[in-house]
């Protein structure tokens, strides 16, 4: 990737009194209304955002990098301050048309919000400019938020000058454990980010509506309150609310092992020997049971045992058979999406269903936990707002488990990663599908072929790398030829890459800088998959994981 950049820093005029932001819908509070975007790349999004209720994304595809620009109206022969808040993937923000040099600057991904701002010096006959951001080729989506052309008044109009914003208002406690406490509110229109503050000391400031305090004792109550803060300054603070901690010595993890086997049941037959959870051999430490399927109501899910394609397997022998593995020692869990699943949580009401409803399906079968495999997108905000909430009414010893795909995982400004990343105190382990994906770049910057051990370890140390911790990393491959469409290792390969990442032993090309001792372990599709083969992947992989240091 290479790109021709001036990015000038120095030599801005003072600013005085009379400058003003030249730009119109700065903030993308009107939508896309005086922007255009390239092939339609363009969209006004409610989440992420750094001020007020709305921010720009925008999504490079094949040739298309993103563009989205605006003509700005300025006065010739002046300086103006060009600024932009960026997240997502590799952001540029520029200016064409100055009658001098056309200047621009850059980032690459950031999973948080970036200001990128540079200076231009209007021509002696420019009366307007040509604003951009863009993004790059087969990068992840861009967003951007709050541009300001900051200058003389070049007479074309620009947005009202912010005033002081009003309190936040829908403070609540979404999620508590023995050294934290998660809080949500509701957005404030006209804020750039807001301000948390436990018994009246600032004690950490967010540009999003919902913030996690750490460091707290456990079984104690604490008081919260929020302010939200723009330019013009910050608000009085919103109504208290209190969060109480839990008792000392939950994990996230409940009871399992050190290092753990997951495995996905069918509820469904599709060629693979149909099981009950008896059957399911005791190598497996969590059950998946795929799948919950999406509701009318948004965001909302339901399980229905699919008990004709099970040979008859009713909802009382179900019931019966997950709480003999739980007295085995076994964690069951219930698994959300699938290939052709679809469950979209995107807003405040969205997230609160869908805790609502998981929760609900853990009382009726007696499931552990959940596990999040959406394979057609993730928003990070609410959908850490639900599982919070989840884990609130679910308690300390909730199973958390997540299987995204390889794409996802490749960045942390992705929004499966920074899910992840958001819920790490109660997140008990990410299972990366290692297959179906093609090649993918490792940790080190290089493309690996999946099929290989290679494939496994250098994407594997991206996640290691990248914030999560070893004990919430797991290797997610098929269980047979038949499992997947492309990527199936055998167990050894499998093995292999355990080893090379606990102990730098049996590696390939690619050997990690450190050894993860700690790491969790291995998933497979399926079960059923695992049984048509003989069981030949527990039967190798199981013992092996459960031997790691």
């Amino acid at each position: 990737m290479t790109a021709a950049l001036t990015l000038t820093l120095a030599g801005a005029a003072q600013a005085s009194a009379a400058d003003v932001n030249n730009a119109k819908n700065a903030g993308f509070e009107s939508g896309l209304t005086g922007w255009s975007c390239s092939a339609g790349s363009g969209a006004a999004v409610s989440s992420p955002v750094h001020g007020g209720a709305a921010a720009l994304k925008a999504t490079p595809a094949g040739q298309d990098n993103a563009r989205c620009s605006q003509t700005v109206a300025v006065k010739p022969n002046s300086t103006y301050s060009l600024g932009a808040w960026v997240q997502g993937g590799y952001a540029y923000l520029g200016v064409t048309g100055t009658g001098t040099t056309d200047v621009s600057t850059w980032t690459p991904d950031s999973s948080s919000w970036k200001q990128l701002t540079t200076t231009f010096t209007t021509g002696s006959t420019t009366t307007s400019v040509t604003v951009y951001t863009h993004g790059w080729y087969g990068q992840a989506a861009y967003y951007a938020d709050d541009v300001s052309v900051h200058g003389p008044d070049g007479g074309g109009g620009g947005d009202p000058t912010p005033t002081v914003p009003s309190a936040p208002a829908g403070l609540t406690v979404s999620g508590t454990t023995s050294s934290s406490v998660s809080l949500a509110w509701n957005a404030v229109p006209g804020s750039t980010g807001y301000h948390v503050y436990r018994a009246g000391t600032k004690v950490t400031s967010v540009t999003g509506t919902s913030a996690t305090v750490t460091g707290l004792a456990a079984s104690t109550s604490y008081g919260f309150q929020v302010t939200a803060v723009n330019a013009a300054g910050e608000s009085v603070k919103s109504a208290t609310v209190t969060g109480t901690t839990t008792p000392g010595g939950d994990t996230g993890g409940g009871a399992l092992p050190r290092h753990a086997v997951t495995g996905y049941w069918q509820n469904f037959n599709n060629g693979a020997a149909v099981q009950r959870i008896s059957d399911v051999p005791a190598q497996y430490d969590i059950i998946a049971v795929a799948f919950a399927d999406a509701t009318t109501t948004p965001g909302a899910v339901t399980f229905t045992l699919d008990s004709a394609g099970l040979n008859g397997y009713t909802v009382d022998q179900f019931k019966a058979d997950v709480r003999a593995k739980q007295n085995a020692g076994k964690k069951v869990i219930v698994s959300v999406g699938g290939e052709r699943g679809s469950v979209s949580v995107n807003d405040s009401a969205s997230a609160a269903n869908f805790a609502n409803s998981v929760y609900a399906l853990m009382q009726t079968y007696g499931f552990d936990g959940v596990d999040i495999d959406l394979e057609n997108g993730i928003d990070a905000t609410y959908m850490s707002q639900a599982l919070r909430s989840l884990s609130a009414k679910a308690g300390p010893s909730m199973i958390l488990t997540m299987a995204p795909q390889t794409i996802d995982m490749q960045s942390t400004s992705n929004g499966y990663f920074r899910t992840a990343l958001n819920v790490k105190d109660i997140l008990t382990v990410v299972n990366m599908q290692y297959y179906n994906s093609g090649s993918m770049l490792g940790c080190d910057g290089k493309v690996y072929a999946q099929g290989s051990v290679d494939f496994l370890t250098a994407l594997a140390c991206i996640q290691l790398e990248g914030g999560l911790s070893p004990s919430q990393v797991g290797l997610g491959v098929p269980a047979s030829t038949r499992g997947a469409g492309s990527g199936y290792v055998s167990p050894s390969v499998v093995n292999n890459a355990l080893d090379c990442l606990t102990k730098g032993v049996n590696c390939g090309s690619f050997k990690p800088s450190k050894t993860y001792p700690a790491l969790r372990g291995a998933m497979t599709w399926s079960t059923n998959w695992d049984a048509t083969a003989g069981n030949a992947w527990s039967s190798t992989v199981g013992p092996h994981v459960h031997a790691l240091p």
